[in-house]
């Protein structure tokens, strides 16, 4: 019969490690969850910390994309610890715990490996990815294309969902950019049309039909609609930055200006 290790036992263990590893992690938070462990932590659910999870993610991503390598060691950290907090969770709820979790994905990446683990040929990222697909829409049973569609989750960023759908569904989509481009034009006529109209249900339906088809035109041309307003939204906050640091120089407030003052400010600092 395995030995069954007190809360004081896994402190006094804790205390005296000059190194932690995964197991310690494990540990760790079994006894933030205990009765002798943290208040907070003993009472989260999966529920309550489901928004933990998502920021975290996006703060790894930021650490990616800044090329941060300390900032990205922490923040994998961070979401390591909730990948243990929910397998705790899990184990308490006698449902699974973190060695579940482990021993499914071992299974499911040597299952999606058949040309390193089995006698399937890949020589290519294509082949490999397309064999990846076939083999987790068997394992799903996603017989259909509309199966696959609905199967990618709604909670995604709605861009990022928008360009997933457009690839599952390449058997319906725009012959080339070109074409693409006219189906904008239309859309913002359409969009156009209900402005006019002053018809709001109509304007958010064709502003939505507009912003599917611009995540189509970034697949036809490859760029990554993610990528692509993030660095617009990066580079407008930079020219702010400029304009309001000039309007502070001189004195007044950004609040009141008129776009018309504000534009002249930056036209200024361009020419600079």
């Amino acid at each position: 019969m395995e030995k069954v290790i007190t809360v004081d036992e896994k402190k006094e263990y804790l205390l005296s490690r000059e190194r932690y590893t995964f197991e310690d992690l494990v540990i760790l938070v079994e006894v933030l969850r205990s009765e002798k462990g943290c208040p907070w932590d003993r009472e989260q659910t999966h529920k309550s910390i489901r928004k933990d999870l998502i920021e975290e993610t996006y703060e790894v991503i930021e650490a990616i994309d800044t090329d941060d390598p300390i900032l990205m060691r922490e923040e994998l950290g961070d979401l390591l610890l909730q990948i243990v907090f929910h397998a705790c969770i899990g184990k308490e709820d006698n449902e699974f715990d973190v060695s579940d979790v482990t021993n499914d994905i071992c299974v499911k990446l040597i299952h999606r490996h058949p040309h390193v683990f089995g006698d399937v040929k890949a020589d290519t990222s294509e082949k490999v990815l397309s064999n990846w697909e076939k083999i987790k829409s068997d394992e799903k049973d996603r017989r259909t294309v509309t199966d696959k569609l609905k199967a990618i989750p709604p909670m995604l960023p709605a861009l990022m969902r928008a360009e997933k759908v457009g690839k599952k569904a390449k058997c319906f989509d725009f012959a080339d950019a070109e074409g693409v481009m006219l189906k904008v034009h239309e859309e913002i006529g359409e969009f156009e049309e209900a402005y006019r109209e002053n018809d709001k249900a109509s304007m958010q339906e064709e502003m939505g039909d507009l912003l599917l088809t611009l995540t189509s035109l970034c697949r036809k041309t490859g760029i990554d609609p993610e990528v692509a307003l993030n660095n617009a939204t990066n580079k407008f906050i930079s020219r702010f930055e400029k304009v309001e640091n000039a309007v502070i120089e001189r004195e007044m407030d950004i609040e009141s200006m008129t776009m018309t003052e504000l534009d002249a400010i930056w036209d200024e600092i361009k020419h600079k």
